[in-house]
């Protein structure tokens, strides 16, 4: 039987580890031929090792995606190795650091969570859309949050306002290329047992009962479980689904 995105080219960001890792295993699991960039060299290629060893195909690409330069670099090897681009994941991204209330946070740190956060999608979008503009369509899917949806007790503004800002830019693009076989969505997950979340918890044990506390479901969520939301939202079951905001995240802002 076919996977549900077999045969169809996907980049992912930020799948050297996490959630952009488990995402790229379940494309190639699907059928998909994999482009993985991340700033993670031995990680990148390591989740390449990962799909070929199993059979599929898959080429990493060192890339800032704060950089347009090296953005556009990842859509051209794309097509230059699979000869188009059908599906997008745009998940790389990072946390607030340090953790302090608003007024408390360094310039350097807001601009640095923006860049790669926010404007990392909007450039990687920028050229992945001028791509499928050229081939007649793809779809996207952005990686959120739920803080992209709630305000934040854990001392993130800009982690916040990054993932706000890629919940609005997902609607927007979904309504401008609607008409263009583009489809748009995001994943907003909630607490992922991540190497994020892991180097969070390590620093601050304290932290994971409450958190843990948060989800309805009562337990954080598996990388595997967004990437299987993010696969089907780039499958022709999705046909029907853009400008979507979906919550991975075991009820958390269902409360």
């Amino acid at each position: 039987m076919p996977g549900r995105v077999e045969g169809k080219v996907a980049l992912v960001t930020g799948g050297a580890s996490g959630i952009g890792r488990a995402t790229a295993l379940t494309f190639a699991k699907e059928g998909a031929k994999l482009i993985i960039a991340d700033m993670n060299e031995d990680g990148g290629h390591q989740t390449v090792h990962m799909i070929t060893e199993n059979g599929g195909e898959a080429t990493f690409v060192r890339g800032d995606v704060s950089s347009a330069t090296e953005v556009a670099a990842m859509i051209t090897q794309a097509v230059e190795t699979y000869g188009r681009l059908d599906c997008a994941h745009n998940n790389a991204g990072i946390g607030s650091r340090p953790r302090v209330l608003l007024h408390e946070l360094p310039e350097e740190n807001w601009d640095q969570v923006i860049d790669i956060n926010l404007k990392g999608v909007w450039l990687c979008m920028k050229y992945e859309i001028s791509q499928m503009l050229k081939q007649g369509g793809g779809t996207i899917v952005n990686t959120a949050s739920i803080m992209g949806l709630v305000g934040s007790w854990s001392r993130s503004g800009a982690y916040n306002a990054s993932k706000h800002g890629v919940v609005g830019l997902t609607k927007t693009a979904a309504l401008e290329y609607a008409t263009s076989g583009i489809r748009v969505n995001c994943v907003c997950p909630g607490y992922i047992r991540t190497p994020l979340l892991e180097n969070l918890l390590t620093s601050q044990p304290e932290m994971e009962t409450p958190i843990v506390a948060r989800h309805p479901i009562g337990r954080m969520g598996r990388p595997e479980e967004i990437a299987e939301a993010v696969v089907w939202l780039c499958s022709d079951a999705a046909s029907f689904v853009t400008g979507h905001t979906m919550t991975v995240d075991g009820g958390y802002v269902a409360q």
